[in-house]
């Protein structure tokens, strides 16, 4: 195998960067999920709560096994809750439920960003399988044209990974009033929320600039087989 020093160069910051950004949003979370909130509200009884309040119907709060799995289906109208979550009373819990709610109306208002960001799926779905195929047959076979094909459907993974970006900062803000327009979450409590919140965005952060990385270190390949 020939050494590559551009992979250095482009490639293992991004992946110092993730590792990084991984680590840090376990650590917050572990640390503010054994620190519990005044009120003892669970995961769910916040995803209820603020639901209820905002007038939100039609939208179930579920269960849902794993660490950290915590999303929103807007298909089937759901806010799914790790087990962590659900049944915790933590400041994490009450933060993670509260964003996820965030999704939930951004999804009542029709955010545009977030409506983007589900039309992409299927192309992020094609793109991360096909892209890299395409990108490495086309060296492989001396044929630029289809490599820069894959660079084409490799970039739907990269834009799906941009507009992720506002839509989950966006529902972090909502979330952060929500709790205490509520009164979820009171006084210093809230700082907590918002260093759980912080956390998770450094690793939409750090996924859309190691997927940035694969592209440059893509088109990097292509340029030196000119």
């Amino acid at each position: 195998m020939v050494f590559d020093p551009m992979y250095l160069v482009l490639m293992v910051p991004g992946i110092l960067l993730t590792f990084w950004a991984q680590s840090k949003v376990k650590g917050t979370y572990r640390r503010y999920s054994q620190i519990r909130s005044a009120t003892g509200m669970t995961g769910a009884q916040v995803a209820q709560t603020i639901l209820s309040k905002m007038g939100v119907r039609g939208v179930r709060v579920e269960q849902i096994a794993g660490e950290l799995t915590d999303h929103y289906d807007p298909s089937a109208k759901a806010v799914r809750l790790s087990q962590g979550i659900y049944n915790s009373t933590s400041l994490a819990a009450a933060a993670v439920a509260a964003h996820e709610c965030g999704h939930v109306l951004q999804d009542v208002e029709d955010y545009k960003l977030m409506n983007i960001r589900a039309a992409l799926v299927p192309a992020v779905n094609l793109g991360s399988r096909l892209g890299p195929i395409l990108i490495i047959a086309g060296l492989v076979l001396n044929f630029l044209g289809l490599a820069w094909l894959g660079i084409i459907f490799f970039a739907s993974v990269l834009l799906f990974h941009i507009v992720t970006l506002p839509v989950e900062f966006d529902a972090s803000k909502r979330a952060l009033r929500l709790i205490d327009e509520f009164g979820i979450l009171q006084g210093e409590e809230n700082k907590g929320a918002r260093a759980v919140l912080q956390a998770a965005a450094f690793t939409y952060v750090a996924t859309a600039f190691y997927a940035l990385l694969n592209i440059l270190y893509y088109i990097f390949l292509m340029v030196g087989r000119r």
